[in-house]
C-alpha cells in the first residue's frame, strides 16, 4: 500500500521587525521530499494560507545548496506542487499516514499556534500515525496535546534547533522564542548533538531532527516508522 505523507510548510515571510524575509528552509523540504518520493510515497503539500509558501532566501543561496536542493530546483513537477499547496484548513488527517514539518524560521511565527496545525497533529497522534518535524519546526508541537490531554512533548524524547545554533546565525534576539528552551519548558526530554551536526530523536511515533543536515535522516526514520 502506498504511504501518503502530508508535508506542512509555513506561510510566514517576515523575520520579526528586521525588514528581512524568512519562510521555509529549502533543504528541509527538498531532502525529505526525495526520500519520501523515491520510496514510493504519495505526497501532499499544505500551508496555512495555501498557494506558494515563502522560501527563506538564505536557504536558496549558493552556500546552502545540496544535491537535493539542486534536484528540487530543476524539478518542474515539484515546483508546481509547491506553488499550489493546499490550505491547511481543508486537510484531514484521515487521508494520510504521516505528517511532516520542514523548518525555517517561519513556523516560529505562524505554525506554532495555528489552530488547524494543532488539530492535525493531535489527530495524527490519536490515530497512531507518525508526527515528524525538523530544525525550527518542532516548535509546532508546543501547543498540541496527547491522548491524556498533556502537552505532546511532555516526557518524550525530542530535539530541534539549538540555542547555540540560533546564536550562530545571529537571530537569538529576533525570534519570538528559542526552540530548545520552548521544548524543555513544555516538559520535552530534549537532547542535542554538536551544533549543525545531524541528529535525530524518535520516541514512538514522534520523530524530530535538530537542524538542516538532519532533514534526510529524519525523513528516513519516518519512512522506517511507516514500514512498522
Amino acid at each position: 500500500m502506498t504511504p501518503r505523507i502530508l508535508i506542512v510548510l509555513t506561510s510566514h515571510d517576515r523575520l520579526g521587525d528586521t525588514g528581512e524575509k524568512t519562510g521555509f528552509w529549502l533543504e528541509e523540504l527538498a531532502a525529505p521530499y526525495y526520500v519520501f518520493q523515491d520510496a514510493g510515497a504519495e505526497l501532499t503539500l499544505a500551508s496555512p494560507k495555501g498557494g506558494q509558501p515563502p522560501l527563506d532566501p538564505k536557504s536558496d543561496a549558493e552556500e546552502s545548496q545540496t544535491e537535493a536542493t539542486r534536484r528540487f530546483q530543476q524539478d518542474a513537477e515539484a515546483k508546481a506542487r509547491l506553488a499550489a499547496t493546499q490550505r491547511l484548513a481543508d486537510v484531514k488527517a484521515d487521508d494520510y499516514d504521516a505528517i511532516f514539518y520542514p523548518g525555517g524560521h517561519g513556523p516560529l511565527w505562524d505554525l506554532v499556534d495555528d489552530a488547524d496545525s494543532v488539530r492535525l497533529i493531535e489527530a495524527f497522534w490519536a490515530q497512531g500515525k507518525p508526527v515528524s518535524a525538523v530544525c525550527h519546526a518542532p516548535i509546532v508541537l508546543l501547543n498540541a496535546k496527547d491522548e491524556h490531554g498533556k502537552p505532546l512533548v511532555e516526557g518524550r524524547a525530542v530535539t530541534g534547533f539549538t540555542n547555540g545554533e540560533e546564536d550562530a546565525v545571529g537571530l537569538t534576539e529576533i525570534v519570538p522564542q528559542l526552540v530548545e528552551d520552548a521544548l524543555i519548558a513544555k516538559g520535552g526530554r530534549y537532547t542535542k548533538a554538536d551544533d549543525f551536526a545531524p541528529y535525530t530523536r524518535q520516541d514512538g511515533n514522534l520523530i524530530t531532527g535538530q537542524n538542516p543536515p538532519s532533514s534526510e535522516p529524519v525523513a528516513r526514520c519516518l519512512m522506517d516508522a511507516l514500514k512498522g
